[in-house]
């Protein structure tokens, strides 16, 4: 079944979930800032995809992180910091079997998330 990972007051997420529900995709949402996330879960998305296409640095915890935790990143200091601030996860993150889709974008979701 279809996953979404997202936050329920995210533009992007909220887009996603309307877009899925008008096509009648279900779909099970995991709320991150809510029910927050664990490495082991990070870790298999960094085997799905790079951990840079996954880190929101437009957010508001990337821009509220010391200039130490920004520089010098590497995938355990990322998978570090989304487990403690999951809201710097780009969101949302779909997974579906061994498929994951980062963002929302309606023609991207057309192709990869309706299987």
């Amino acid at each position: 079944m279809l996953k979404i990972y997202g936050i329920r007051n995210c533009d992007s997420c909220r887009k996603a979930c309307r877009w899925l529900e008008a096509n009648a995709i279900t779909y099970n949402f995991h709320d991150l800032r809510k029910d927050g996330i664990d490495t082991d879960l990070l870790e298999s998305w960094f085997k799905l995809t790079e951990w840079t296409t996954l880190l929101n640095r437009r957010s508001t915890t990337w821009r509220q992180l010391s200039e130490s935790q920004r520089e010098k990143l590497d995938k355990t200091k990322v998978l570090n910091l989304m487990s403690e601030h999951p809201t710097l996860i780009k969101r949302p993150v779909a997974i579906s079997g061994k498929k994951i889709t980062v963002g929302f974008n309606e023609d991207c979701y057309r192709e990869h998330v309706v299987y």
